[in-house]
């Protein structure tokens, strides 16, 4: 059940510069990492968003933890509109405006957020008024970079590559948290609201600069001149979305993001918890814990860059069958954290939690290599709107996945009056919800490989255009 996708699409023929975007060369080694720096940008300045700007809001500044985690959840929101920044970047057949604009206004919004982070400590309404302008430029920004970065991967990269390439950048982006931590921590101290602003803005203006860096003579130029007869697409937005809404793989798909990310977002705010709960972890052992779950993430990742790179061969090569391993594997080690809830401290959940996050990193390299593939797959001058869509769904799922699985423990906390059931009952959901996630990736495999049959009499389009 290969995503391979050789053989003609549904639907129309693609346009004449959709031809020559796909004519180009594909993207070396050098190119990939260079588009890669620009993950490690965007994570750089959202870790300082998430991180930095949170402890100082909660700590030093000694408010509800309430107020930080909406300002993050209104970035979350408007990942809803990737769907139309794809749209823009299709609109356009080019990428890289959208790259450039989207880190400037993240880069801009990251800055705004520390100013109003320094402005609470002397007005509090008047900071929480700025920070949450700042929070919706890093929506908007994140999402019209992140999207239109992974559509020009998709466009660039040789299939048989998508697989690391995807790995890598999403590495990267793990790399500009774990070095914005460092050095942002370093030169925040002794901390003074005008060091933080200070630091804010030299690294918001570093990530842009190196963005730029990154995009620039990548993508090559959109190549009208040599294209007097493409047809004029004057499709507006929503038509475009239902037109990608009504392809079957696109919408299963859709579903399969959402379902995964749910699953995989669901322990995010409850693992810790569980550890100190169930096993009577401390505070900073519950915090190596979530390291393990980390390194077994980037190890799973990596893992499948090799399984199914450029070498790999048969159905052990398949992006699908990885994605699928990686859902039934996660769903395996989260029952095992349903058997630990009732064992208890002789449990060995280190092991366990290692063993969840490795599956975890097989599920996510795969599926967004598979994403990277089913963006090219159908309608021509599309890749951008399929993008978009999926983006939506993942950053909606993870931003609810979260919140829901700490919900749930504390309903089910509720009900039967146990804490160690109560976590065994989400846990027990979640992988689920990853069997499900298998099921549907399944399917999706399953009409791609139906497709090349369904197109052997011609669709009265193409044979128009023929």
């Amino acid at each position: 059940m290969s995503l391979s996708l050789s053989g003609t699409s549904a639907g129309p023929v693609p346009s004449a510069r959709a031809r020559a975007v796909i004519a180009r060369p594909p993207l070396g080694w050098f190119g990939i990492v260079r588009l890669g720096l620009v993950q490690t940008s965007l994570g750089a300045i959202f870790v300082l968003t998430t991180s930095t700007l949170n402890r100082v809001m909660v700590v030093e500044l000694a408010l509800p933890a309430i107020l930080p985690g909406l300002l993050v959840g209104l970035h979350y929101a408007l990942q809803i509109l990737r769907p139309r920044w794809g749209f823009g970047a299709d609109k356009g057949q080019r990428a890289t405006p959208w790259i450039i604009g989207g880190m400037a206004l993240l880069a801009a919004g990251g800055f705004v957020a520390s100013l109003a982070t320094a402005l609470m400590a002397s007005s509090l309404p008047a900071g929480l008024a700025l920070a949450a302008g700042g929070f919706v430029l890093i929506g908007i920004g994140a999402g019209a970079a992140g999207t239109s970065l992974l559509v020009l991967l998709a466009k660039r990269v040789a299939p048989e590559r998508r697989a690391p390439a995807a790995t890598l950048v999403w590495l990267m982006m793990i790399a500009g948290f774990a070095g914005t931590a460092g050095l942002a921590g370093h030169f925040l101290d002794p901390f003074s609201n005008q060091r933080m602003i200070t630091v804010a803005a030299v690294l918001c203006s570093l990530a842009f600069a190196l963005s730029v860096f990154a995009v620039t003579g990548v993508e090559g130029g959109a190549q009208t001149a040599a294209e007097p007869d493409k047809p004029c697409d004057d499709m507006p937005f929503r038509a475009a979305l239902a037109e990608i809404w009504s392809e079957p793989k696109a919408r299963l798909f859709s579903l399969f993001i959402v379902t995964s990310m749910l699953a995989y977002s669901g322990q995010d705010l409850i693992l810790e918890p569980f550890a100190g709960i169930v096993f009577g972890y401390t505070p900073g052992s519950s915090t190596k814990l979530s390291g393990i779950q980390n390194g077994g993430v980037l190890i799973g990742m990596i893992f499948v860059a090799f399984a199914a790179g450029p070498l790999a061969k048969g159905r052990l090569g398949s992006l699908t069958f990885w994605t699928m391993a990686g859902c039934v594997l996660s769903a395996v080690a989260l029952l095992a954290l349903v058997i630990a809830s009732n064992i208890g401290p002789g449990w060995p959940l280190r092991a366990n939690v290692f063993a969840l996050g490795m599956a975890n990193g097989v599920f996510a390299a795969a599926a967004i290599g598979s994403m990277m593939l089913l963006a090219s797959s159908g309608r021509g001058d599309r890749e951008g709107t399929r993008m978009g869509l999926w983006g939506a769904g993942q950053a909606v799922a993870m931003g609810v996945g979260g919140l829901a699985g700490a919900g749930a423990v504390d309903v089910a906390r509720w009900l039967s009056g146990s804490p160690f059931l109560a976590y065994a009952s989400v846990f027990t959901g979640e992988a689920i919800l990853f069997l499900i996630a298998a099921v549907l990736a399944a399917r999706v495999a399953a009409l791609e490989t139906e497709r090349p049959g369904a197109q052997a009499s011609p669709q009265p389009d193409t044979a128009l255009n023929a």
